[in-house]
């Protein structure tokens, strides 16, 4: 099911190349320098990169693979040495889904021991607020934005760099999920019965 508002649609002039995932990561190191925030909308995302976590997860296996989630948190905990600040907000309508669970217990409550600031905007539970938008997006020192493209299968197409006059628009969406969301532990929290240990008892 999807959410209950509809972003406005995107009227941007000229044409924008979409990134490849080498090219977005040449765009963070061009632009961000002290905050990532990732505004964060599906109930699903299909990524190679999770190492098989995903199923591992599923399967009941106890942690996920310590050598690919062990480099993500040394990135973490390297940039928070320096300040910088990495920010998720995830919108979600519950129940939450397998994917999201996986996501919460495996990504987020591990994350946020790095250093990651990460708040959930349950929109079952709060209201839509003004301004936000239906995109995955990163805003990168509030001046520089990239919007997420997937497919209809949930897999990643590409990143399409937002123009300097649309800017305004994620400025206010990043405003808005934020004041509106709760932090992740607190969230996560108040939810044991979507904790992989509750459900198998």
């Amino acid at each position: 099911m999807r959410w209950q508002w509809r972003c406005q649609p995107r009227c941007w002039e000229g044409e924008y190349s979409v990134l490849s995932e080498a090219e977005l990561d040449e765009f963070f190191e061009r632009h961000f320098r002290r905050q990532a925030f990732r505004l964060e909308v599906r109930d699903a995302y299909e990524v190679a990169s999770d190492g098989g976590d995903l199923a591992r997860y599923l399967a009941g296996e106890a942690l996920p693979d310590a050598a690919r989630k062990n480099a993500w948190l040394d990135e973490l905990r390297a940039d928070t040495a320096e300040g910088k600040a990495w920010q998720w907000v995830h919108v979600v309508r519950s129940p939450l889904s397998d994917y999201l669970r996986y996501s919460f217990e495996w990504g987020y409550a591990i994350n946020i021991g790095a250093g990651a600031d990460v708040r959930v905007l349950d929109l079952a539970e709060r209201p839509c607020p003004a301004g936000l938008l239906d995109e995955d997006f990163w805003l990168l020192d509030n001046e520089a934005a990239l919007v997420m493209v997937y497919d209809d299968a949930n897999r990643f197409v590409g990143a399409e760099p937002v123009p300097a006059a649309e800017l305004p628009r994620y400025r206010v969406a990043q405003a808005a999920a934020w004041a509106s969301a709760q932090p992740f532990a607190d969230y996560w929290a108040a939810h044991p019965g979507y904790h992989r240990q509750a459900r198998a008892a």
